[in-house]
């Protein structure tokens, strides 16, 4: 039986698939989902059989629309006061990104692939802002609707810029509710990598998290985290960070996983896109 509650958690070899399950809701995340969300980055980064994740919603009509608004939820009361301004002044605020983001909360550096497979809005932009590509449905839609309802986009769109070109990401963010991008446009513009049939949105989740769990896993995660670094830091930080994670990334049992393929004179069959 799954630890999880608001989770889907499954493995499939080096690949593991975590499925955001609150269907009834549109997979909004409350403080439960929150948490264990966290604890579920955390567990994967220290579970050295996985190697890949692919990371999607339940059902088909969203896969994340952001923060589920009840008052129990977003700590309007004594039971949850996790979220939201901590302490008399407006300087200490406690934000879903403190948990959600794969990155910047839980130090997580394993390839992530999002699969969207309907509605990604608003909060869904702090796990899809930190995966290292989407695929998507082609009944997919993004949007951020936090205007519409008298707030301002801030981390969401601060996100979204690093994904995305400033026109677009302004146009998404100041349309709120009144406009989604479809997937084919989300397509066009690089934010997302391909777009499938619905009925094939799993099965090419997992076939290529697999492909990219074959791989050493030094290898991929030295990879991961030089193109972050190189989106992040100015074009001289990053390579004289790159100098550090060269060598973090090599290891004797790595290369020579690598060399054993070299050396079997078997050759990858590659598929071209």
């Amino acid at each position: 039986m799954s630890r999880y509650q608001t989770l889907k958690y499954e493995e499939f070899g080096p690949v593991a698939r975590v499925t955001l399950h609150r269907p009834e809701v549109h997979n909004a995340f409350d403080m439960q989902m929150i948490k264990e969300v966290h604890a579920c980055w955390r567990e994967l980064r220290a579970n050295d059989g996985i190697r890949a994740i692919v990371l999607t919603g339940a059902g088909d009509k969203s896969f994340c629309t952001g923060l589920d608004r009840t008052a129990a939820a977003v700590g309007e009361d004594d039971r949850t006061p996790e979220l939201g301004q901590q302490g008399a002044t407006p300087m200490h605020q406690n934000e879903p990104g403190d948990w959600l983001m794969p990155k910047t909360a839980a130090d997580l550096w394993k390839p992530i692939i999002g699969a969207v497979n309907g509605m990604a809005c608003g909060g869904a932009f702090y796990l899809l802002g930190e995966v290292e590509f989407m695929i998507a449905a082609e009944h997919a839609t993004f949007f951020d609707p936090h205007t519409t309802y008298g707030m301002a986009t801030v981390y969401e769109s601060m996100m979204m810029a690093q994904r995305m070109p400033l026109g677009e990401v302004m146009r998404m963010s100041l349309m709120g509710s009144y406009e989604r991008m479809s997937a084919r446009r989300a397509h066009q513009i690089g934010l997302v990598q391909e777009v499938v049939p619905a009925e094939e949105l799993q099965e090419k989740a997992l076939e290529l998290a697999q492909t990219i769990a074959s791989q050493p896993t030094l290898a991929l995660q030295g990879t991961v985290r030089s193109i972050w670094y190189t989106r992040e830091l100015a074009y001289r930080q990053a390579l004289a960070v790159g100098d550090t994670l060269v060598q973090a990334s090599l290891s004797e049992e790595t290369l020579s996983e690598g060399q054993e393929v070299f050396k079997s004179g078997r050759r990858v069959e590659w598929k071209l896109r």
